[in-house]
């Protein structure tokens, strides 16, 4: 079979819905079977990424996540958020975007944002009078907005992958983070306003309340993001104390979850883990064949018959991670296309933390974007509307998140000012 229909065939598979782990690892195994390598490497590859400290990470910040979603901890932070911003022009908008953003870094599944505070927040965005087709754009994109906020997933994945510092990227992903969340809120405020939405007065009794009733979440980031930076723990470490700490107060303080439930919660949980471990073994057997088979390597020298700038590579860049995370899972493009692209942007003189950035700033809007992004097809069916409606709907935030792609992609500071 030629390479052109090998990988043709492969496209196929995936596009008419086969399990891309079965796909990856059948694709390895019949390369590896033709170039005449024994099999057995792609067991060794697997192993050496078995071992790995840091995965452990996944399945603890992974339970952790889906414990604050069946909790009623998504409830207590629009509480909160509300009475601190529900006084300002669109500010019930802005604290949609912000617990988003939050509830997916603590996730790292995008789709869960979206039917989990979907429910919450689009019946009180009507009932606030904002127009149904801007609170619907709002929360389709925001299903995606914390990919670049620790401890999501996709950043710890990435750094398993490209082997990078996992503490590094976290901190590289904070102001690019910052700065989409910001434009965001800047263009939901203005379009607040333009609807003439009410506002409604600031209230210190609420607050009061407010921080009261999520006291012992609030110092969750901080538990996590101080421990990492202090050097008090690693991140395997941070993960496995989120874990217990969230546990407790779910549990045992506030008692939103019983005991009975867990078990569920846990196979829940653990499904996601067991789907993103597949893919990653059975990806690094496929990518130890492409590095020895100098793939990457003839794609630089493509690149660079064709292309000198490296304006136009990275304009290039995104045009096809767009693509990618469009048509493709977040976590199955990350342990494909990672290992391919590295080797090449480093040519061009692109830091890999500063490609992590850009790479999954795509892959976060990929997702929205029509007519494929999976986005659109959750938000569809969670709030009982044709996808054609939250196209449209959609528009305008994929816009604003294009700029900010654009000042990611072209400002490296952003992303490594805080690592320097």
């Amino acid at each position: 079979m030629t390479p052109l229909l090998t990988v043709i065939l492969t496209v196929i598979l995936m596009l008419f819905g086969a399990p891309v782990f079965v796909v990856i690892s059948a694709l390895a195994v019949y390369l590896f079977y033709t170039s005449q390598i024994d099999l057995s490497a792609i067991i060794i590859e697997m192993h050496r990424m078995a071992t790995t400290p840091v995965l452990v990470a996944i399945p603890l910040f992974t339970f952790a996540g889906y414990l604050l979603s069946e909790s009623g901890t998504p409830q207590r932070l629009i509480r909160l958020s509300n009475a601190v911003l529900g006084w300002m022009p669109g500010g019930l908008s802005v604290i949609a975007l912000t617990i988003c953003a939050v509830f997916t870094a603590l996730t790292g599944a995008t789709g869960l944002t979206i039917i989990a505070l979907g429910g919450i927040l689009l019946p009180a965005m009507m009932r606030s009078r904002y127009p149904e087709i801007f609170s619907l754009g709002l929360l389709t994109t925001s299903g995606t907005l914390g990919l670049l906020f620790p401890p999501s997933l996709p950043l710890i994945i990435y750094a398993i992958v490209a082997k990078v510092r996992i503490d590094h990227l976290f901190l590289a992903g904070l102001l690019p983070g910052v700065l989409l969340l910001v434009l965001l809120s800047a263009f939901s405020v203005y379009r607040s306003a333009q609807a003439d939405v009410p506002q409604t007065a600031f209230q210190a009794t609420q607050l009061f309340r407010a921080l009261k009733n999520a006291f012992w979440e609030l110092p969750l980031p901080i538990i996590v993001l101080g421990g990492i930076y202090s050097g008090h723990f690693a991140v395997s470490e941070a993960a496995a104390i989120t874990a217990v700490y969230v546990l407790l107060i779910e549990v045992v303080i506030y008692r939103d979850i019983q005991w009975r439930q867990l078990p569920g919660i846990m196979q829940k949980s653990m499904v996601l883990v067991g789907g993103i471990l597949i893919i990653l073994g059975s990806a690094m057997g496929l990518t130890n064949y492409l590095i020895d088979a100098e793939i990457p390597m003839r794609i630089l020298d493509f690149f660079k018959a064709h292309i000198e700038s490296r304006l136009l590579f990275l304009v290039v860049l995104n045009l096809f991670l767009l693509g990618v995370g469009c048509t493709m899972g977040i976590f199955s493009a990350l342990v494909v296309v990672v290992p391919l692209l590295t080797p090449i942007a480093q040519a061009y003189g692109i830091h890999p933390i500063h490609l992590g950035i850009i790479f999954l700033t795509n892959l976060e809007i990929g997702a929205s974007i029509p007519p494929l992004g999976i986005n659109l097809f959750i938000a569809s069916m969670r709030f009982e509307k044709p996808v054609l409606r939250l196209y449209v709907a959609s528009l305008p935030f994929i816009a604003i998140l294009l700029l900010g792609l654009v000042l990611i992609t072209y400002l490296p500071w952003l992303s490594l000012t805080l690592i320097d």
